[in-house]
């Protein structure tokens, strides 16, 4: 009798621990995509920023120490808009008509 307990229990590890392989490559294949979706957001991220491939490197590096990257400009403005007025087309050469009817 004590046989036959000691062959269930060893069936029960042998089954256990083909369910903790199947489990770990599992794990290992849910890791492996989890660090591809990682890779591809790291990849999208780099890409929004315009940096050129060459100048890359050098941001990066100046990131990882510490340092501020200098800013990009993407459209060559620097800073927000402003917000004054553009002039009025009908408003262009006014001033002049306005110089020769004070003379």
């Amino acid at each position: 009798m004590a046989t036959a307990k000691s062959t269930k229990v060893q069936n029960e590890i042998e089954k256990a621990r083909a369910k903790l392989a199947e489990q770990q490559a599992r794990i290992k294949e849910l890791e492996s995509k989890h660090t591809e979706l990682e890779n591809m957001e790291i990849v999208d991220i780099v890409r929004g920023l315009k940096i050129p491939l060459d100048d890359l490197a050098a941001v990066l590096q100046s990131v990882k120490g510490g340092a501020a990257p200098s800013p990009v400009p993407t459209s060559g403005q620097v800073g927000p808009k402003s917000k004054t007025a553009k002039p009025d087309i009908d408003d262009i050469g006014d001033d002049d008509d306005k110089e020769d009817e004070s003379e």
